[in-house]
């Protein structure tokens, strides 16, 4: 379903590309020239049913296609993904602001959970015992769930969908991808790979949309399981009406995400580290280091270390050589980030980096807010404990490991915590107190690869089960017990 640069984007139900009936359509912009992308259809509820309908009628045949062919059609998307990588990482950068770097980097994760999906016939084995009791064995199989759905967000177009639908697919289930509207054209585009896979009709759909679609999805009685990636107060949303509808739920939260730098630490190293993790992306992601906490005689050396390197850093347009960050999603997303830095200072942090209002060469009117960062930080008030989720730091010196410690696991989110030192011990330490579901030990952004889940704690996270690796096939299939018992005299008379 090929596009001009200025379409109107179609929904892909049941094996065809479709014509929505929205009356309602959004803009897609690109954020670092605010030109328009597409529109896209803010599609009704009644199209969500449709491709339930679909995916339930291709579930009874799908899940009994066996799984060493089901993961054929996911190598043969694999194979599709990398011929067409490029394409794919430009239309990230485009709609989404990132550098093109880190559009592969993104794309380079999506593919490695492809890659680790394929191994379902392996992954979904069950367990099975002979003579729990005399001549009678039992056994535990996985069978999969049904429709599966997932709501993604803005800042992971191409990644954050295939923490899921791979694996949901290779376990036997069929999958409904609910894009973020702000940022539509990646799915479009792997949507038309997925076609060429020749996935059967019905197997995967995709629709665009809005809240309406979210409710829809939420609570239509033929979808069984939904994954979700957002902020903490939607996740809730979503994790709550889900469960009460009596479905699966796995819903990532927002975070505030500490990295402590102790006095030992290799300092240019983190510095570069910490910077990558505060900055990259804009500050537009779950993992995105949000407060340093200095301790000891750490604090001198790497505020001014860290200082330089906000001051240096390359911002603009994510497709120009050599820029190191781009935009935020959307005027409004600047705005929040220009007035949360505001409420900042006014709330007795020193604004050591400003990043407000800059004037970017070509590209004035684009959604750029320069890295900040804010020093003398009250661990205690607002600036350290909102998700401000833009390219923002704060600095907070504690005079020990345990204070810092403390001030992690006296915080509402989990989702990481990351150590800069050169002390096993000390890192032994953190990793066995740390309150949350992802440690980096000198590492700035602690994502699992695609064989581990994604972890999070407290409020990053609502659900027992997380995307990724093993979890992703407990999430995706049901267990079965069986116990059997077969008469030995029938089987004698008949042989």
């Amino acid at each position: 379903m090929p596009h001009s640069p200025a379409s109107t984007l179609q929904n892909y139900i049941n094996g065809q590309w479709c014509t929505s009936s929205a009356t309602e359509y959004s803009d897609v912009i690109n954020p670092a020239t605010l030109d328009r992308l597409a529109s896209v259809p803010l599609s009704p509820a009644t199209e969500v049913d449709q491709a339930a309908q679909a995916a339930a009628v291709a579930f009874q045949s799908w899940r009994r296609t066996p799984p060493t062919k089901r993961v054929q059609y996911l190598f043969q998307l694999k194979f599709l993904m990398e011929e067409h990588f490029e394409d794919l990482a430009q239309t990230i950068t485009l709609e989404c602001g990132k550098t093109l770097d880190e559009s592969r980097g993104e794309l380079r994760r999506a593919i490695e959970n492809v890659e680790i999906a394929c191994g379902i016939p392996m992954m979904m084995q069950g367990t099975n015992l002979e003579d729990i009791a005399a001549g009678i064995d039992e056994f535990m199989i996985r069978q999969p769930l049904g429709v599966a759905a997932v709501i993604a967000p803005f800042n992971f177009p191409g990644m954050i969908p295939f923490w899921f639908m791979p694996y949901a697919l290779a376990c036997g289930n069929t999958y409904i991808v609910k894009p973020s509207e702000k940022v539509p054209l990646t799915m479009q585009k792997v949507f038309q790979l997925l076609e060429q896979a020749g996935f059967p009709p019905g197997v995967v759909n995709l629709v665009n949309g809005a809240k309406e679609a979210v409710d829809a999805i939420l609570d239509h009685p033929l979808i069984r399981a939904i994954s979700f990636v957002g902020s903490t107060p939607v996740a809730r949303y979503i994790y709550s009406r889900a469960a009460a509808n009596g479905k699966r739920v796995q819903c990532q939260g927002g975070a505030k995400n500490p990295v402590i730098v102790l006095p030992d630490a290799d300092m240019e190293m983190t510095t570069r580290i910490t910077a990558d993790s505060a900055f990259g992306c804009a500050g537009q992601r779950c993992l995105a280091a949000s407060i340093a906490v200095t301790v000891g005689a750490a604090k001198q050396t790497y505020t001014e270390a860290i200082a330089q390197a906000a001051e240096t850093r390359v911002v603009g347009f994510g497709l120009d050589e050599g820029v190191q960050m781009g935009p935020v999603i959307t005027s409004q997303s600047r705005q929040r980030i220009e007035q949360l830095i505001q409420q900042g200072t006014e709330s007795g942090a020193t604004l050591l980096v400003d990043g407000r209002s800059p004037q970017i060469p070509n590209y004035e009117r684009g959604n750029f807010v320069r890295p900040t960062i804010f020093q003398n930080v009250d661990p205690q008030s607002e600036i350290a404990k909102t998700e401000i989720f833009g390219p923002v730091l704060s600095l907070i010196h504690l005079d020990t490991i345990d204070e810092a410690i403390q001030f992690i696991n006296s915080g509402q989110y989990g989702n990481m915590a990351c150590l800069f030192t050169n002390s096993g011990a000390a890192a032994r330490k953190f990793r066995y107190e740390a309150e949350v579901g992802n440690i980096g030990i000198n590492i700035g952004v602690a994502a699992p690869m695609a064989f581990f889940p994604f972890s999070g704690w407290k409020e990053s996270f609502f659900g027992d089960l997380h995307g990724q690796g093993q979890h992703a096939i407990e999430f995706f299939t049901q267990t079965k017990v069986i116990v059997e018992r077969w008469s030995q005299k029938v089987w004698s008379r008949t042989f």
